[in-house]
C-alpha cells in the first residue's frame, strides 16, 4: 500500500497530449515529454490496500501492481522497475500499446476512476532506462541446447529473452527485414516510437540471442530441416492472414488491408522511402473497421494531409459507462475515444459496407454502405438506408483469422489446427511435432499484447522443461486460460 488516503485526496490524471495542430505534423509520440513525472507519484498513491488485488486477474502476466505502485510514490525508480521486470519483459511497450484490463479490473474502479497503472508502469520503466538500470542479463553457463524462434513479435522475443536468459543458445528468425514484428511495422511512430524496440534489441543481443532479419521459415528455409537443426522452436508467427472484405468492387485499385497500408508508412519513418507509395494525401479515406488497427489508419491518415477520414464500424456504438451484461470486474466494451479520433474524423457505427464504386481506370472513388441491426441474433440490413460516401483510399482493419499457411510453414512442419484455425498445443504450449511449440497469437488467435507477452514466458518454460527436464522460468498462464468475462 502507498497513501492510504491516496484515492481520497488525489483524483486521477493521465499524461498530457500534445495539442493536435502540432502533433499531425510529426510522428512524435502524442504525449508531452516528461508530463507524467510531476504527477505520477501521487497517482501511484491512490492504489488502495484492497485486500485482494484484482488488477493481478486483470493482467495476464500477474504483474506485481500494488507492489511497483508503492515503489514509484516513494520514488524508488529501481526498486518500481525490479518489481516490473520480475513479470514482464518489454513494459514499455505494454505501458505504450496495452489497452489496460488491469484498470478494468482495479478494485478502485468499482466506484471511483481506476488507478492509472498504465501510466505508472511506463513512468517506471521509462526512468529505469534514463537512470541505466536497465542492463543485459546474460546467463550464467550455457546448457548447450539450442532453440530457434519463427517471428520476432511480443511473444517472440519474450520467449527467446527467458530462453537465452535460461542458458540456451537462442536465434530469432524474422522474415521481415527488421527485428519487431507488428511492433515495428504494424504500430504507428505517434503510438510507440522505435527507439523502445531498438534498445530493446541490443539489449538482447548482449545477453546472447541472436537475430537473423528477411528469413522466412517454409519459404527460404524448409520448416523440417530447421527443426533437424535445433533442438527446439518456437513458433511465434503471429495470426498475420487479414480478415477481407468479398463485396462487388473489392478488386479496385486503392483498397488495402491495413497491414498493407501501416508498414509503408513506418518504412517512411525508418527511412527507406521518402513517401509511402500508398498514401492518403489529399485523398478521401475511409477505414472499416473500428478497433485499435483501424484507429491506427485514421492517425496515420491524419499525417499524410487525408482531405476527409471516416472510420466505419459494423457494430452499434458502445456505451460510455460498463452495463449489467459486463459488470467489474471484466473489460468492457466502451466507447473510447484514442488520439487519433481527437485529431478529427467521422466514426459511423451499425453500417455495413454493401459494394465499392470505381472510376473508369479501376481505381475507387466511392463506398456504398447500408445501416444494420440486429433481429433474432443476426445482423441485417435495415430497408432504405443504403448511401454512398467518396472513398478514394480504403483500408481493411476488420481484424486477422489466423496464421499464415501461404508460405508452407504449417505443412513442412505437419502441424495440426483446432477448430478455429490456430496451431494446437497442449498444457506445455507444444505441438504435435516433438520438440515444436508454439506462442502468442499463432497458437490463441488475434489477442493483447500482454497476452503475447505472457504466451512467450509460459511457452519458454514449456520448452525449457523440454531440454533439461526441469524449469525455474516462470509461466503466468496456461493455453486454455483466457481473458476475465461474465
Amino acid at each position: 500500500m502507498a497513501d492510504p488516503k491516496g484515492f481520497l485526496t488525489t483524483g486521477r490524471e493521465v499524461a498530457q497530449t500534445r495539442p493536435v495542430d502540432e502533433r499531425v505534423k510529426d510522428w512524435n509520440e502524442v504525449y508531452v515529454p516528461g508530463s507524467l513525472l510531476p504527477i505520477i507519484s501521487k497517482q501511484a498513491g491512490r492504489c488502495m490496500d484492497c485486500g485482494i488485488p484484482f488488477c493481478h486477474n486483470g493482467c495476464p502476466l500477474g504483474n506485481l501492481i500494488p507492489e511497483w505502485n508503492d515503489y514509484a510514490y516513494r520514488e524508488d525508480w529501481g526498486a518500481a522497475s525490479e518489481r516490473l521486470h520480475a513479470t514482464n519483459n518489454f513494459p514499455e511497450f505494454t505501458g505504450r500499446l496495452c489497452p489496460a484490463p488491469c484498470e478494468s479490473a482495479c478494485v478502485l474502479g468499482i466506484n471511483q476512476p481506476a488507478v492509472t497503472i498504465k501510466n505508472v508502469e511506463v513512468s517506471i520503466i521509462d526512468k529505469a532506462w534514463d537512470n541505466g538500470d536497465v542492463t543485459p542479463q546474460p546467463p550464467e553457463r550455457l546448457s548447450g541446447k539450442t532453440v530457434a524462434v519463427i517471428g520476432s513479435g511480443p511473444a517472440g522475443l519474450a520467449a527467446a529473452q527467458q530462453l537465452t536468459r535460461a542458458g540456451h543458445t537462442v536465434a530469432v528468425f524474422e522474415r521481415a527485414d527488421r527485428i519487431g514484428g507488428l511492433l515495428r511495422y504494424g504500430i504507428p511512430e505517434f503510438k510507440m516510437e522505435k527507439v523502445h524496440i531498438n534498445r530493446r534489441i541490443e539489449q538482447m543481443r548482449a545477453e546472447g540471442t541472436k537475430f537473423r532479419t528477411e528469413v522466412e521459415i517454409g519459404r527460404d528455409i524448409d520448416a523440417a530441416k530447421l527443426r533437424r537443426r535445433y533442438d527446439a522452436v518456437v513458433i511465434a508467427a503471429g495470426a498475420t492472414v487479414s480478415r477481407d472484405l468479398p463485396v462487388p468492387g473489392r478488386d479496385l485499385k486503392g483498397i488495402h488491408f491495413a497491414m498493407e497500408y501501416l508498414p509503408l508508412a513506418n518504412k517512411v519513418q525508418e527511412g527507406d522511402f521518402i513517401a509511402p507509395p500508398i498514401t492518403a494525401e489529399g485523398k478521401h479515406v475511409v477505414v472499416i473497421g473500428g478497433g485499435d488497427t483501424g484507429a491506427d489508419c485514421v492517425g496515420t491518415a491524419h499525417r499524410q494531409g487525408a482531405a476527409s477520414v471516416t472510420q466505419l464500424e459494423i457494430m452499434p456504438r458502445p456505451g460510455e459507462e460498463r452495463n449489467a451484461g459486463q459488470p467489474w470486474p471484466t473489460f468492457p466494451m466502451l466507447y473510447k475515444v484514442t488520439s487519433a479520433h481527437e485529431e478529427g474524423g467521422e466514426r459511423v457505427y451499425a453500417v455495413s459496407t454493401t459494394h465499392f464504386e470505381g472510376d473508369e481506370d479501376g481505381n475507387v472513388q466511392a463506398l456504398h454502405l447500408a445501416e444494420v441491426e440486429f433481429k433474432d441474433g443476426k445482423l441485417e440490413q435495415k430497408p432504405d438506408t443504403e448511401r454512398r460516401i467518396p472513398a478514394q483510399l480504403v483500408t481493411l482493419a476488420m481484424g486477422f483469422t489466423g496464421t499464415d499457411r501461404s508460405n508452407g510453414l504449417v505443412e513442412q512442419f505437419g502441424l495440426e489446427l483446432d477448430e478455429r484455425g490456430n496451431v494446437a498445443r497442449d498444457a506445455d504450449f507444444a505441438t504435435n511435432v516433438d520438440g515444436v511449440f508454439v506462442a502468442g497469437d499463432a497458437g490463441r488467435g488475434q489477442s493483447l499484447i500482454v497476452w503475447a507477452i505472457a504466451e512467450g514466458r509460459s511457452a519458454a518454460r514449456g520448452v525449457d522443461r523440454y531440454l533439461t527436464g526441469g524449469s525455474a522460468l516462470p509461466a503466468p498462464i496456461r493455453p486454455t486460460d483466457r481473458a476475465l468475462a461474465v
